[in-house]
């Protein structure tokens, strides 16, 4: 296990290399999403056959998830987009990446390829959108929600999760309750900064955006078709918002053509750093 300080927060780190050795065919960093998720969502899925198929592979949990420090404030897009920065650094990786950013995580993948353009090769969006003023009311919603189920009777909340959604979600719904309760993310991270259709417009690296063909976050598709010069949208039937979790096969096939079909030439790939290089204090 591999931690970050970043002066900011300790960060839990997860690389994997190419199996077999040699150098990476390309750099995917892997972002998940928010409250219940964590990097064992692509550990557990994704991220051994990205590395089978050649791939440097990089994972973080979120401040505030996983095994990652848990500030009492300090929540909004920038300290996440600030978070991916640091990693990016401590790991030394030395070129541009490949972005895999799931629900929240691919908000953070928008927000990073606008404010640092040469550090992105393309971006996977799986569920997400770019944070705009929409979007920032909706997250402050949905927070607020949870926060008042979890504050008011947490016991009936996590009963009734257990009951239709499974003890394992209910064990993640208890964590994000506390994330929820005893820390500001649920009033920092509507408030963050927000892109207009311009900033939008402005990142111009190959998007890939897929959604659950049943999913809410579905009629995003068009809007970003609009928006971004180089974006292709795919919608997954039968899905709604779980796709990562449903569909990890389908996820997992999408992203390695599209890696395939955006990465530099072999001999011009970066190379790897060894699997479990330390980056930062244990």
């Amino acid at each position: 296990m591999t931690f970050l300080d970043t002066g900011r927060v300790r960060l839990h780190v997860q690389r994997l290399t190419p199996t077999g050795g040699g150098p990476a065919r390309a750099t995917v960093v892997l972002l998940h999403g928010l409250l219940t998720d964590s990097l064992a969502s692509y550990y557990f899925t994704v991220a051994p056959a990205f590395a089978a198929a050649g791939l440097d592979v990089v994972m973080y949990d979120h401040r505030g998830h996983g095994r990652s420090g848990r500030p009492a404030s300090g929540y909004g897009l920038d300290a996440f987009t600030d978070d991916l920065e640091a990693v990016l650094t401590g790991v030394g990786v030395p070129g541009p990446v490949h972005l895999v950013g799931n629900s929240y995580g691919g908000t953070v993948a928008f927000s990073y390829a606008q404010r640092r353009p040469e550090r992105v090769a393309s971006l996977v969006v799986v569920e997400s959108e770019p944070a705009t003023a929409a979007w920032a009311v909706k997250l402050a919603g949905l927070l607020e929600r949870v926060r008042h189920a979890m504050s008011t009777d947490e016991e009936a909340a996590l009963d009734w999760i257990a009951a239709h959604h499974g003890g394992h979600t209910a064990r993640l719904a208890r964590s994000a309750g506390r994330l929820v309760r005893d820390t500001t993310i649920a009033r920092d991270v509507p408030a963050g900064p927000v892109l207009d259709d311009a900033r939008i417009r402005a990142i111009r690296c190959p998007v890939l955006a897929l959604y659950g063909a049943d999913s809410d976050l579905a009629a995003q598709a068009p809007r970003l078709r609009s928006l971004l010069p180089r974006c292709t949208t795919e919608l997954l039937p039968g899905l709604r918002h779980s796709v990562l979790v449903e569909a990890p096969g389908l996820v997992r096939d999408a992203v390695l053509d599209w890696v395939t079909r955006h990465a530099p030439p072999p001999e011009t790939a970066p190379k790897a750093v060894a699997a479990g290089a330390e980056v930062g204090s244990r």
